[in-house]
């Protein structure tokens, strides 16, 4: 059975344009980088959590699942909630210290805190 991708483009209107390159909106990510050369950044953030504050982990550079398995990691070491979306880990309340030291000890030589 071949592909119709016409399928995939219900809804879109009809360009006259003959250079015109039909954009899927798919982004292709980047490959993670090696651990020692990530530049992470560990600041608290309490803005629009209700005064709760929370260790903000961000400039990570990679695929989603490999975002979503360090923050995993760190929320386990931590012992606390959070997520791990958009390129940024939110481990709930003030780790920074802690956070930084589990990074170091993983191979985040580059890791500080803002």
């Amino acid at each position: 059975m071949k592909n119709n991708d016409w399928k995939d483009r219900l809804g879109i209107m009809y360009s006259t344009d003959p250079d015109f390159q039909y954009n899927t909106g798919d982004e292709e990510e980047v490959d993670t980088l090696p651990k020692e050369k990530q530049l992470l950044r560990i600041s608290l953030d309490k803005r629009n959590r209700g005064g709760k504050a929370v260790t903000l982990v961000t400039g990570f550079t990679g695929l989603e699942e490999d975002l979503t398995t360090l923050g995993k990691f760190l929320k386990v070491k931590c012992g606390v909630g959070g997520s791990a979306k958009d390129g940024e880990i939110i481990v709930q309340g003030d780790h920074r210290q802690k956070v930084l030291e589990i990074l170091q000890k993983e191979g985040y030589i580059k890791s500080r805190i803002i």
